[in-house]
């Protein structure tokens, strides 16, 4: 018998059928390649002892001038610094209320009314209640933060206390005095959804009066945006007010509002070197929240985040973009600030006085499907838009990618707005996070290795928002868990919903535990199918592996028929060749990981196979 190697084309390819893909790999979970090889990717490990509260949609790391580390974290819930091992809240304050006998107790429960007119709140909110002289009927309150359980009117919240029950019924609770409420910016939404209600859908929808059961209208996901001034931090939430982190006033300190800047925008920008900032879909008049234009953006005056009102002593500006419907996403790139709407790129670049910035138009029909969509690599810009990747690197390049149609039949339209992109430049890669139909969160991703050019999918691993290493040796990421249990800090009667920080590219193990990985081969045979075939000896090909890999060949007769054969050995780094007993007229390769620190990449498989007539 002879032996014959099987090699294998780097990258996953999607576009054709499993007979149709010989010599190629067609599906992977937990595998990247390189220099052409398959291998496992990093694994990662906890670098923050408690899980935040929300989904994570933003992180942004610095360096301070003392050359301290920090990362912001935008959840739709909080607003966290990360710093050296340790996350602060710093979610910005709406609103603060000194009330008196403000609490109503009910015997043996836990459950606690809190009286404040207008307090403005809805359910899930947080409130903080401090300057209170001594406990509610044995319930104790103060310098504690509370999520807001209901919200049965205007006037009044519950708010549930971990322990102990309140001893009796009571109103006001005088003896206690005053109060302080101090509450955080209003709970942002977790995921994308149809507007309902009234107001929604097309003309003549329905009947007069009534709300509606469908429409066209997506209602985004929160997400943040972030830059850094100096040593600050700029931060937005979407359809939000621009708010900044000052670090001399504490790492504990809440972001404040900035004054007189406007209080509703989509995303925000820093030029550089300049310093001007950028809102995007922000307000024609500011100030004024209802006069907010998806296509319309500002730039304050230089150095100034206060200053927004154009003026002959400043350099404070705005445009308007026509083409498309909202300013999606933003990102600084080869000396200039692109800027995409749901349908086109734009450029914006400093030309000096009068105008300051100029804007064109330089691309249509190629819009970014999220904010969190583009990335930028020294200079080359990838973004995925609603049914293609391209990229920017002084022109738009639509990217030839073996797995378009198997992503974008398969993305949610409804919460594709929650795409998230993420750079492994030490493995030159760009990730998309997405999530497939009818998925609320990212549950698969696609990973284009644009040195490479190659393309490979993974649904066996998300992440919400990334960091590439630089100001740390590993990449940062967050993992979020609907039914996980929210740890950071010490809110009490706070629902499930949190997500973990990860340091990735660290061991093969998912957290210390074994993380599984595979790859599978399309179809090969022999005199293209002409004649049926018999293996009886496999030589495998690793290397730096660890741990066991199982190798699993797979025999058919015919595309799309059953199995006739199905042969599983486990292999490790010892193992010279195994036997095996299988004949037909095409077959698959399948190689499993899932043991702890178990690592493969493979190379070249060959196989002691013959001919064996063609019935």
């Amino acid at each position: 018998m002879a032996l014959s190697k099987i090699q294998f084309r780097p990258g996953i390819d999607k576009q054709v059928t499993q007979y149709g893909a010989e010599g190629r790999w067609v599906d992977s979970t937990n595998m990247r390649f390189r220099s052409g090889l398959p291998e496992k990717i990093g694994g990662w490990t906890s670098v923050l002892s408690t899980t935040l509260i929300g989904v994570p949609r933003a992180m942004k790391g610095w360096v301070s001038l003392g050359g301290i580390r920090f990362v912001a974290i935008g959840t739709d819930r909080k607003l966290y610094v990360y710093s050296e091992g340790l996350a602060y809240d710093i979610t910005p304050v709406r609103r603060t209320q000194v009330r008196s006998n403000a609490f109503t107790t009910a015997n043996n429960s836990a459950t606690v009314t809190v009286t404040d007119a207008s307090h403005g709140a809805i359910v899930g909110d947080f409130v903080k209640i401090s300057s209170l002289n001594n406990a509610v009927n044995t319930l104790v309150l103060n310098d504690k933060e509370f999520e807001i359980l209901t919200v049965p009117d205007a006037n009044t919240y519950t708010i549930q206390v971990t322990n102990p029950a309140a001893t009796a019924n009571a109103t006001g609770t005088p003896s206690v005095g005053n109060a302080t409420f101090t509450y955080d910016i209003t709970n942002g939404t977790a995921t994308s959804s149809y507007g309902l209600g009234w107001g929604t859908g097309t003309w003549n929808q329905g009947t007069w009066g009534t709300p509606r059961s469908s429409s066209t209208l997506v209602l985004d996901a929160t997400y943040w945006s972030f830059d850094t001034f100096g040593e600050d931090l700029l931060a937005i939430r979407n359809d939000g007010a621009l708010y900044k982190w000052d670090l001399s006033a504490g790492v504990g300190t809440p972001a404040a509002l900035v004054s007189t800047s406007p209080t509703a925008s989509r995303f925000l920008l820093v030029s550089s070197p300049d310093r001007h900032i950028f809102l995007f879909g922000t307000e024609t008049t500011v100030g004024q929240t209802n006069t907010q234009d998806d296509l319309f953006l500002r730039f304050s005056s230089q150095e100034n985040p206060s200053l927004w009102a154009p003026a002959s002593t400043n350099t404070a500006g705005s445009f308007r973009i026509q083409d498309g419907s909202k300013i999606v996403s933003a990102a600084r790139s080869r000396g200039s600030i692109l800027v995409w709407t749901d349908t086109a790129l734009h450029a914006l670049n400093n030309i000096g006085p009068p105008f300051i910035f100029g804007l064109n138009q330089i691309g249509a029909n190629c819009g970014a499907v999220s904010p969190g969509s583009v990335v930028d690599v020294n200079g080359q810009t990838f973004w995925m838009s609603q049914t293609a990747f391209y990229m920017f690197d002084g022109a738009i390049k639509k990217l030839d990618c073996t797995v378009q149609d198997f992503v974008f039949d398969d993305i949610d339209t409804t919460t594709q707005q929650q795409v998230t992109a993420a750079v492994n430049t030490d493995f030159n890669e760009v990730t998309w996070f997405y999530p497939t139909n009818g998925s609320a969160v990212l549950n698969a991703s696609v990973t284009y290795n644009y040195l490479e050019n190659v393309w490979y999918t993974n649904d066996g691993f998300t992440r919400t928002s990334w960091m590439d290493r630089g100001i740390y040796a590993n990449p940062y990421a967050t993992e979020y868990v609907p039914t996980l249990k929210p740890t950071q800090g010490t809110v009490q009667g706070v629902t499930n919903g949190a997500a973990y920080l990860w340091a990735h590219e660290d061991g093969f193990n998912a957290a210390g535990n074994a993380m599984p990985s595979s790859i599978t081969s399309g179809d090969f045979d022999i005199a293209d199918g002409e004649d049926l075939f018999h293996c009886s000896r496999v030589i495998p090909d690793f290397k730096n592996q660890t741990g066991t890999a199982d190798i699993t060949i797979t025999f058919s007769n015919y595309p799309a028929t059953t199995a006739v054969r199905t042969f599983t050995s486990t292999v490790g780094a010892t193992t010279n060749q195994f036997s095996v007993r299988g004949r037909g007229r095409q077959a698959n390769l399948k190689i499993d990981t899932n043991a702890t620190n178990a690592n493969v990449r493979f190379g070249t498989l060959r196989l002691d196979i013959r001919p064996d007539g063609r019935r």
